[in-house]
Parts: structure tokens; sequence; C-alpha cells
């Protein structure tokens, strides 16, 4: 299982605000789905932060997302592992396969593979 990116998700009310103001640091919109956007650098397009009002179909708002390459074999890793599993494996109407942990300092980790 490969890492492909980390992105931290921000909670926030002000979306359009957040935008303006990391589009000063170089920041573009890739991403807007009314509940969450993803900003990235165009020049370097794996950098980037979410920013979201709350997760449309989960319990809890995650902290971080990860993408892999696998989620399937990420999902049963981390399960096997006793972790706590906050959200089960499952496929999201956007496109995505994911499930939430809670890491041993209390973050809510987003796992995830795009579709």
């Amino acid at each position: 299982m490969a890492v492909r990116r980390v992105v931290p998700n921000l909670r926030s009310e002000a979306v359009a605000e957040n935008r303006e103001f990391y589009g000063l640091l170089g920041f573009e919109e890739v991403m807007n789905h009314g509940w969450i956007i993803t900003l990235a650098s165009p020049s370097a397009p794996a950098a980037q932060i979410s920013v979201m009002t709350g997760d449309r179909t989960a319990p809890v708002d995650p902290d971080l997302s990860i993408e892999v390459d696998d989620v399937d074999a990420a999902y049963e890793t981390v399960r096997n592992s006793g972790a706590d599993i906050l959200y089960p494996l499952r496929d999201e109407d956007w496109g995505v396969r994911r499930f939430f942990v809670r890491d041993p300092g209390g973050r809510v980790v987003n796992v995830l593979a795009h579709r």
C-alpha cells in the first residue's frame, strides 16, 4: 500500500473567505462539493488544503485525509490492528471509497482512494 497524498481538513463556516485567503498564498480551487472545497498549488498539485463546513455522510468530521492506492488493504490492516474505526469502509456518491479511523492522539483520519 502506498500513500498518494495527505490533506489537512480545516473546519469552517467561512468557506469562501478561506478560499480567498489561501488564494493569496497561491492556492486554487480544484474541487467544490458545496460542503467541502479543496485548494491546491498549481506548481505542486499534491500540496492541498480542504475546507469543510462538516462531513456530508459521516458521523464525525475528519482532521486529515490520507489518499492511498489500496483502501481495502488499508482498511483490513487498520481493522486487524484493533484501531478505533469510526466510519466503516464504504463507497461515497462523489467517487471515493473511504473509512475513518481515530489515531492514537485522538485525531480523525479519513483514509480514501478514488474509484
